[in-house]
This record gives C-alpha cells, structure tokens and sequence, in this order.
C-alpha cells in the first residue's frame, strides 16, 4: 500500500506530534518529524533568562491526567505542586479557599473566604462530590451549555461565579467570560479534585524534552517550516518536496486548518508578564485570584515558591496572566494592578519578559465535541489539543490516538523500543 522506505512526516513537534511519532516508533515505523521553530514542545515551552525559568505563559501539569502517566516518567520529572485551592485577594488581603477534603486545616478559612454564601460553598462540595461519581469521558459526553449558564443552573450566586469560578476557569481554560463548553469545566474541576497541578523542577519544558528524548536520534529537523502537504509528502519552505508512507499535521488549529482546508477551529488568547523580585509578595505555594473582577490579570502565581528551582538563590519570580489580553500594555496594566494588591514594593519588581500568545487554546463552544476524526478524507491525518480537549491531556492523547491510526492505515512491523 506504501512503501516501506518512506518514514511517516509529522508536521509539528508539540505534544500532540510528538505523542504521536513516539506511538509510529514504538510501533516499528520509521518517523520524521519537521518543526517550524527551533525546538520541541510547541505551546509548552520555557526560556531560561539570567537565572530564571519562564514558561511560555502561565503553565501548569495537571497530574489526574491519565496521558501523562501513560507517556512519561512521572518520577524523572521531578514535579513540583501548588497547594489545592487557591488565594482570592479582595479588598486588600488574600483569602485562602482551600479543599477541605484533602487539606482539612483550610475548612475554617473556605467557610468564611469573602466569595460567596455559605450555601455557594456547600454546593462546592456537592459539585465536587458529583464530579468524581462520574467517569471523564462520560462527563465529556453530557448535556452541554456554557459554563456560566450551568453554574448559574447548579444554583451558584453571581458573586461566586465572579469571584471565584471566574479567575479560577478563566485562567486554566483562557475562558475569562464562561462561555466555553461545560463538558471541559467538569472534567477540569474533577482533574483539580483528583490530583495536583504542578510544574517540573525544569520548567514545562521537561515534559516535551523526555517526549523527544524517546525517539531516534537525527528524526526532528527545525528550522523546517511546512508549506504544503498531501496524503504522501509534505513541502518545506515551497520548493522542497519530501515524500512519506503517511502525512500527519499535527500543528495548533489554526495552522492545521490553513494546511489542510479545515474550518478553523477559533482560538483564546492569553498574555503572561514575568517579574523578579527580591521578596516574594506572598510566601504560600496557592495560586492568587483576582477576586474584584475587574482584572485584567487574573491570577498571579508566585513560582519560585512552589519550585525553587525557577529562580536563583535570593530571588523570587512572579507571574501573572491575562486570559484574552495579548496587547501593548499589558506589561503597565499587570504592574499597576499588583501595585493595588501588594504596594510599592511593586514597582522595584524587574521585568524579566512578556508573553502574547494569541493562540493559547482553541475554542471549545457548546456543544463541543471532544473527539474529532483524526483523518481527513484525502487520506491525510491530523492531531492536536483542536482534536480533542484543548489541554496537555487532549494533545497527549490526541497525537497518540492519531499514530495508533495510522499504524492501522499502512500496517507495522511489530512493537518494539
């Protein structure tokens, strides 16, 4: 059906296509893997400036998620948790909404958190409770609306929406208004249930690189940008023409989309400025939410208190995130901001970089569907967190679910590495 000779062609070496061209390897199929940039990780990357460690944005592993156990060594990463909960700084001081479940010691402080009644914070539990009785994929395939709307259904006040579920969603699924897909809110709520968000002691960049590290030497080309490609070749920069036993895009949605004609899949946008700092702000391993609603930052994380490793001896880095702003002034309006919180101090901080991401995630707008065919009908085949759930799950399983594919499309020598 193919020749043997010709490797599969990956375009792409983000999570998803190198999910996926780790699934072909160990399957005993020859792989190339062309990338744009010049590195792996694609979304999930870190830059290393004088000392620090930056993610790419305000990044997080969620470690409920299964992909992650599947495809890597948990342990080699070296992960580094958040405390559960978050602190929600209203009114001049931060208020610690915990999860009593897992860190009795926060109830008191979650019963009297600013953030709603008594009773939103009993339907917290309720939520929580009802969450984890279900199985993901089956909370992926429930009745769907938006976010706010089935928060407002549970029966949660305005002012808890706005204060809490507002930073909290917002900052995870660049979601600040609500209006993504409730399907993906459940599953991400059972997720911080379930386990912790955390960061390798290296950066986000970690969990690419061991990706990377499971494949031959000498199979990711960079510096190799795409151009066209077809059910057997791939094109780069125009002119040279590369023949494959398969063709896999496996770039962000809208990439893909202008790759292979498909409607595009929309995207979220998301600024992150990075500070330095000579004391920390606050000394708790808790994300910090903005619980005015007035933003623009919506959360702020205090990273070297959860990985020392982020910062040098003596020094504390701080990041805050803007879900939807990627304009000029989002490094003055951050600033001013964190001012209003945490004083003068503030404006000693030193600007280390700002991150405009104006494709941070696809869109995920109700009804959404969570698994989308991985093969187009021209024979070509596509992954991505656009495929699946826009998270480091989704692309995960994604790029596997599309190599397993293509091992059943052109056939395999056996499992092996």
């Amino acid at each position: 059906m193919t020749n043997a000779d010709e490797p599969v062609a990956v375009v792409g070496a983000g999570l998803a296509g190198l999910s996926c061209a780790v699934a072909l390897h160990r399957a005993g199929i020859a792989v190339q893997i062309f990338e744009a940039g010049d590195g792996v990780g694609g979304r999930v990357r870190s830059d290393h400036v004088d000392g620090f460690t930056l993610d790419r944005g305000f990044q997080v592993a969620l470690t409920a998620y299964p992909e992650l156990h599947r495809q890597l060594d948990m342990t080699a990463l070296d992960l580094r948790a958040f405390d559960p909960g978050a602190l929600v700084w209203r009114d001049g001081r931060g208020s610690v909404v915990g999860d009593p479940f897992r860190r009795p010691s926060t109830t008191l402080s979650t019963a009297t958190a600013p953030i709603g009644s008594v009773f939103d914070k009993a339907r917290i539990a309720v939520l929580r409770h009802r969450l984890r009785r279900v199985h993901p994929v089956r909370l992926l395939q429930g009745p769907d609306t938006s976010t706010r709307v089935a928060l407002a259904d549970a029966g949660f006040s305005d002012t808890i929406i706005e204060r809490f579920f507002r930073p909290l969603v917002g900052g995870i699924q660049l979601d600040p208004e609500l209006t993504d897909s409730r399907r993906m809110f459940d599953v991400i709520f059972r997720m911080l249930a379930d386990g912790d968000s955390a960061v390798p002691a290296a950066g986000m960049q970690a969990i690419p690189d061991q990706l990377a590290a499971q494949l031959p030497a000498g199979c990711i080309h960079f510096g190799a940008r795409v151009t066209r490609t077809s059910a057997r070749s791939v094109t780069i920069d125009g002119s040279n023409e590369i023949k494959a036993a398969a063709v896999v895009v496996a770039t962000d949605g809208p990439t893909a989309a202008h790759l292979l004609g498909l409607r595009d899949v929309g995207s979220k946008s998301v600024g992150a400025v990075c500070f330095a700092a000579p004391e920390a702000p606050i000394d708790s391993k808790l994300v910090v939410l903005d619980g005015t609603g007035r933003g623009p930052v919506l959360n702020v994380a205090v990273m070297s208190n959860v990985a020392p490793t982020y910062a040098p001896a003596g020094r504390h880095l701080v990041v805050a995130a803007l879900p939807g702003q990627v304009g000029k002034g989002i490094e003055h309006d951050a600033r001013a901001q964190l001012r209003g919180w945490w004083g003068s101090a503030v404006d000693g901080w030193e600007h280390l970089r700002t991150y405009r991401i104006v494709h941070g995630q696809p869109t995920q707008r109700p009804p959404f569907n969570p698994r989308r065919p991985v093969r187009v009908d021209d024979g070509r085949f596509v992954c991505g967190d656009h495929r699946d759930t826009a998270s480091i799950q989704g692309a995960m399983f994604s790029g596997r679910r599309c190599g397993m594919e293509v091992v059943a499309a052109i056939g395999h020598t056996g499992e092996h590495g």
